[in-house]
């Protein structure tokens, strides 16, 4: 069994949108990365901190999933992170109402003993200090470290986060962040530049339109799903990470061949994802609609044609 490490928020999250509004249920990106790779056979841990008012049935939920939480600290007397946000209509953007960093303004992540060796590294949306300290506490380098960023780091932190990408082997970004980090509009010429800053391997999210995987001169799209219906985008990205880290640890091939199987993998668990508010589909997703819908993928991409 592989062994995946993810490093990101448990949080609290409010979200409004124009199907509904919630009050503070469970989010946070290593709630969604590691309910995405719960999906695949591999033994996962995460390293967070949450504060004493986070629920234990939230822990108990996530233990339930294989996921090992010998890492995440409760700061006794602290409050959990906390982020509010309301959705435009066309759910393709948002406008963020609260921030409360709350324990995560000190988080020092300590990563487990029995989890420095893993296979996976995935590094969620976090300070880049915080993901550096993670790579220095791994005993063997992993066969694949991963990081997720977004452009608020880019925008305070960014020559932090430039030390990171030399120690890292993928990047996941959405196309605007690409743009922002590389000053290219076209995104091949952008990851292009990226894979000289360090990564391998750069995975480019277009949100409803796909994702692209570039590597050395080879370039992947897969579509993402179309859906009838689309409740919350919130965690789309981190469950894409999970599937994608997922089944990379499960298989514990790193090849291009198998990296395009993960975003596929990514995708289609993305895609469960936004068809309610929070976690609530994830939890109840079950492995025979997951087969199915990847299903839906293969007849969404496959075709024959005749070439001369």
């Amino acid at each position: 069994m592989g062994k995946l490490l993810i490093v990101g928020t448990l949080a609290f999250d409010a979200i409004e949108s124009p199907f509904g509004k919630t009050d503070k249920i469970l989010g946070g990106a290593a709630t969604f990365i590691g309910l995405a790779a719960s999906q695949f056979n591999v033994k996962s841990s995460i390293v967070s901190v949450v504060g004493d008012d986070f629920n234990q049935e939230y822990l108990d939920l996530l233990t339930s999933r294989n996921i090992d939480l010998s890492g995440v600290e409760i700061v006794k007397g602290g409050k959990t992170f906390f982020w509010s946000g309301k959705y435009h209509n066309d759910l393709n953007t948002r406008d963020t109402l609260v921030t409360e960093l709350n324990t995560l303004a000190d988080f020092d992540p300590k990563v487990p003993n029995d989890f420095r060796d893993s296979d996976v590294v995935m590094l969620g949306n976090l300070h880049p200090d915080i993901q550096m300290s993670v790579i220095n506490q791994m005993e063997l380098r992993p066969k694949l470290t991963i990081l997720d960023t977004m452009n608020y780091w880019l925008d305070h932190s960014l020559e932090e986060l430039l030390a990171v990408l030399k120690r890292i082997d993928v990047i996941t970004l959405n196309d605007e962040e690409a743009r922002q980090l590389t000053n290219e509009y076209s995104l091949v010429k952008a990851a292009a530049k990226i894979q000289e800053l360090g990564p391998k391997y750069v995975v480019i999210k277009k949100g409803e339109h796909g994702a692209l995987l570039f590597h050395d001169k080879s370039i992947f799209f897969a579509p993402a799903l179309p859906l009838e219906e689309v409740f919350d985008p919130t965690g789309a990205g981190d469950t894409f990470a999970g599937g994608f880290s997922g089944y990379l640890a499960s298989t514990k091939n790193i090849s291009f061949e198998n990296l395009k199987n993960a975003v596929i993998h990514g995708s289609n668990l993305a895609s469960f994802c936004v068809e309610q508010f929070g976690t609530e589909r994830m939890l109840d997703l079950h492995p025979r609609e997951v087969q199915q819908r990847l299903d839906q993928f293969k007849q969404l991409t496959q075709f024959n044609i005749e070439l001369e």
